[in-house]
């Protein structure tokens, strides 16, 4: 590069002048200097070598002490670039007929630091010009130049409202600049977020650089314009046991701290900080909730609805009843929404509602009533109904022969609760072959059977005995020898009722027949009894006539 036609060597602060003799070396060479120029134009030697010698000499010069090197073809190097070094160096090549001279500028460049801004306001009001900070950016050489961004975009001055002001000081000592640019500023509410950063323009051996400052963002503090009322948490819908916190907040900054809030059923306003908590919530607490600013200025308003759910059953908890008794059952459910109902017995669901006009032992069992509303999350209630159902033990003995003729099966069919406990007796010679078997208790229902060969006639008495009652049952047995007829073990209810109702119908039957023949037999009685009564009448009036014809044969006699 050249500077003002002159060769030109452009060198970083800090780093290794290079400076080659931009001369060819004459023959007849008797050394090589190098000189820099003074101000005035008074020469300085620094550094001389010998062709013939092949030494090295530096002139006794302070500023370039231990900082020079010349090399065999003249190059001159010099450590450690200073702002002083920024001068014009020549190079003499000396013969005995002759000096040659070519000169060399030197510029030496300097990058400032990063900027920073220092000196931040810890706040910035709207409507107001105050200082926001001061960009320094220091040790450039040459001098730079401060420019000041807000989201990117350069901020001109504008009277009033950007007011920019660029110190530029230069360190004696080192020749380096320090740029200080201080920022005045008056913000609108939309500065809230919105990031200052400044950018140093410097020029290096390349050219034009720049370097920007880390960007800053300011608290920025305006009044508040609208209040907000909230509900927390954000549900959609809220129950009877919820904790509600009502937060009310302004738009200005900082928020307000202090609000009013007006609570269904308050006439006044309960000054509190920017929540207000009610905790347990009942449905009362359904209405209109307000929030205002401590001067009433500001207000808005929100509307709580909570939802509850009520299930009443009766009757509930634990009941004892005895087997044919009548129990009515009612759920009852007030919510705020329909809500649905559902029963469940024994953690099975039911497909009706339970209703029991002669209660059976099936009936028993656990009974929940539970009801939901579908649109309230967690809002579910439910009731439980402990059935018990008792009843005396009541028994029924069976028997048959065994297919291998050798043994018969007697059974004796239980029904009771709570279960009875049973045992057996035998009256006879004979022996049991095996011991008891009790079959799965289910629905107050069991079957104890046991297996017996009988020599002779034996009586078998079933006991079944619980809480209630002890009950016995006798049946007697034939010996082995003798089969009896075949009986069913088990019967189940629908075969019962069949048996039941032919049973009645041969009852019915006969004692029809009976009333047809008793009433027969009363009719031909008072048939008998008519016939005797009208046989004497018809015998008497004959008589009478005989007598009458009597009368007149003697009248007539008498006569004559």
């Amino acid at each position: 590069p050249l500077a003002l036609g002159l060769y030109t060597v452009n060198a970083v602060y800090g780093d290794t002048i290079t400076m080659p003799c931009r001369l060819e070396v004459p023959d007849g060479l008797m050394f090589g200097k190098w000189k820099y120029e003074m101000p005035n134009g008074s020469p300085v030697f620094i550094a001389f070598r010998s062709s013939t010698k092949k030494n090295v000499q530096y002139d006794d010069v302070p500023d370039y002490k231990d900082r020079l090197s010349l090399s065999e073809n003249y190059t001159l190097s010099i450590k450690n670039a200073r702002i002083s070094d920024e001068k014009r160096f020549v190079c003499m090549l000396v013969t005995e007929d002759d000096v040659s001279e070519e000169p060399t500028i030197v510029k030496v460049f300097k990058a400032p630091s990063q900027p920073e801004i220092l000196y931040q306001a810890r706040f910035l009001e709207t409507e107001k010009l105050q200082m926001l900070g001061e960009c320094v950016a220091r040790d450039s050489y040459p001098e730079g130049n401060v420019t000041w961004y807000k989201n990117g975009r350069v901020l001109q001055p504008v009277e009033d409202v950007v007011v920019i002001n660029l110190q530029k000081i230069v360190d004696k000592t080192t020749g380096l600049f320090t740029m200080t640019s201080s920022l005045q500023y008056m913000p609108t509410k939309e500065d809230a977020n919105a990031k200052f950063s400044c950018v140093v323009t410097y020029y290096g051996p390349s050219g034009q650089k720049t370097i920007q400052s880390e960007p800053v963002v300011f608290d920025v503090h305006y009044p508040t314009e609208k209040v907000t009322i909230q509900v927390l948490p954000q549900s959609s819908t809220i129950k009877e046991g919820d904790n509600i916190t009502l937060k009310c907040s302004g738009n200005g900054n900082p928020p307000p701290q202090e609000f009013l809030f007006y609570i269904p059923g308050e006439t006044e306003g309960i000054r509190s900080s920017d929540t207000y908590i009610m905790t347990d919530v009942r449905r009362n607490a359904t209405g209109e909730y307000k929030c205002s600013l401590t001067d009433k200025s500001m207000m808005d308003s929100t509307t709580i609805t909570v939802h509850y759910l009520d299930l009443q059953l009766t009757p509930s908890g634990e009941v004892t009843k005895q087997i044919g008794e009548a129990l009515p059952v009612s759920c009852t459910i007030s919510s705020s929404r329909n809500a649905t109902v559902f029963w469940i017995k024994d953690n099975t669901r039911m497909q009706t509602s339970p209703s029991f006009s002669s209660l059976q032992y099936q009936d028993a069992g656990n009974y929940i009533c539970e009801t939901t509303l579908q649109e309230v999350e967690g809002l579910k209630k439910r009731k439980t109904l402990k059935l018990i159902v008792e009843g005396k033990p009541q028994i029924k003995m069976t028997k048959k022969t065994n297919t291998n003729k050798m043994s018969k099966t007697i059974v004796c069919h239980v029904e009771g609760f709570p279960k009875p406990a049973v045992q057996w007796t035998v009256t006879g010679s004979g022996s049991i072959i095996n011991k008891a078997k009790e079959t799965k208790y289910v629905n107050g229902k069991f079957s104890s059977k046991i297996v017996i060969a009988p020599e002779e006639n034996v009586t078998l008495t079933c006991i079944a005995e619980n809480e209630l009652e002890r009950t016995v049952t006798s049946l007697n047995v034939s010996a082995i020898s003798i089969p009896e007829y075949d009986e069913p073990e088990d019967r189940n209810d629908d075969n019962s009722e069949k048996v039941n109702d032919q049973t009645k119908l041969i009852v019915g039957i006969v004692v029809g027949l009976l009333l047809v023949a008793l009433i027969a037999g009363v009719v031909y009685w008072l048939y008998v009894k008519k016939s005797k009564t009208a046989s004497k009448h018809v015998d008497k009036d004959l008589g009478n006539i005989e007598e009458n014809k009597k009368l007149e044969e003697n009248n007539h006699k008498s006569e004559t």
